[in-house]
């Protein structure tokens, strides 16, 4: 029998988007357990709690796990995201690619992250068109200013967002 095949998809999550969502479906036909690693990453100014965004994962993810069969985890980690890989037992990071700036940024940090465990592949899944300008930044900026944003987040992560904005026009 073959060793399990371990994943690790991680991000901010701030909200999960449904290009998020698209992305953990995907990289679930590539493993045999999905680790979704939600990054404390306080440098972006988190509009939900860690708290928060690991329960939110959780409730719109597992339901997609289970129904493929995919053992699934969500962790929060606040560590380099090598180590992280490590302390779960990946071999796999699992990434989505939106658009040339995506790639950028990914290529230097997937070149960084080999430097540091050459045993660890990374994964890249295009975005699904329909998703690629979905950013949970963007999300949350429509959301300020009262804009809808039900095409770009699961209906309670959107009303979880507008409860959160709370917009009031002027």
């Amino acid at each position: 029998m073959s060793a399990k095949r371990v994943g690790i998809y991680p991000g901010t999550f701030d909200p999960i988007t449904n290009g998020h969502i698209d992305i953990f479906k995907r990289g679930l036909r590539l493993v045999d357990k999905l680790v979704v690693g939600v990054a404390t990453n306080p440098s972006k100014n988190p509009m939900f709690t860690l708290q928060e965004r690991v329960k939110m994962v959780d409730r719109e993810a597992r339901p997609l796990a289970e129904a493929a069969g995919v053992e699934f985890e969500v962790v929060q980690f606040n560590e380099l995201l090598m180590n992280f890989a490590e302390r779960v037992g990946a071999s796999i990071i699992v990434r989505g690619l939106r658009a040339v700036a995506d790639f950028e940024y990914e290529f230097q940090m997937t070149g960084m992250n080999y430097q540091i465990n050459p045993d660890i592949e990374t994964v890249f899944l295009m975005a699904d068109p329909r998703y690629q300008t979905i950013a949970s930044r963007l999300v949350k900026e429509v959301a300020r200013y009262g804009g809808n944003i039900a095409a770009f987040v699961p209906k309670t992560v959107a009303e979880e967002v507008v409860e959160k904005v709370d917009y009031k026009p002027s």
